[in-house]
């Protein structure tokens, strides 16, 4: 029996060079889902920070999956929880300054699932942890910081991608870092190895 394809639900091209380092074969493509109102919901009902993560990320392969039933679909999401509570991707700049004030000189935690999707059904899941605690920078570094790398950090849980300036913002990093890039990565690879995607 042939493998089947693998397709990435992602719109994230972090996500999509960390497989293709990896030397995966895959395509990929973006899940429209409206993530700001499923996890409004979800915070609505009393959900924790990591059943949203893991909920969006299903969503996120049962939506290509629907489409490519016989492809092997991986939906990702990463969430970050702040004292219980649940931030998304910033909406504007404005909100994004907002955050990262209430970030610094404190810890926050990136939760980052994966769920695959085969033949209409899940078939794994996993959700990643990592703890981060900021610096506590001045006003002006925040308001510059997102002033210069706004167009790369708006699509990004927290506002700050860590393998670029963002990770000046940090003074410890407890964690795996494929975790924090939004893509358990190693965790992944185990499981496609076990279903024959990668020789072993």
């Amino acid at each position: 029996m042939a493998t089947p394809e693998i397709i990435l639900a992602t719109s994230s091209q972090t996500r999509v060079q960390l497989l293709n380092a990896a030397g995966l074969t895959f395509l990929h493509a973006p899940a429209r889902i409206d993530e700001a109102a499923i996890r409004a919901s979800l915070e609505s009902e009393g959900a924790k920070p990591r059943d949203i993560a893991d909920l969006l990320a299903e969503m996120k392969a049962r939506k290509l999956a629907e489409k490519n039933p016989d492809a092997f679909v991986i939906g990702c999401d990463q969430v970050l929880d702040f004292k219980g509570k649940t931030w998304g991707k910033p909406e504007n700049s404005q909100e994004a300054i907002s955050q990262l004030t209430q970030l610094r000189g404190q810890t926050h935690h990136l939760l980052s699932a994966i769920v695959t999707y085969h033949q209409g059904e899940p078939v794994w899941r996993h959700i990643g942890k990592a703890q981060l605690t900021m610096h506590d920078v001045s006003d002006g570094y925040l308001a510059g910081y997102v002033d210069h790398n706004w167009e790369t950090i708006r699509h990004t849980a927290g506002c700050y991608l860590l393998e670029h300036e963002g990770v000046r913002l940090f003074s410890a990093v407890q964690g795996d870092y494929f975790t924090i890039l939004g893509l358990p990565l190693l965790p992944l690879l185990g499981y496609l190895r076990s279903r024959g995607f990668i020789e072993t």
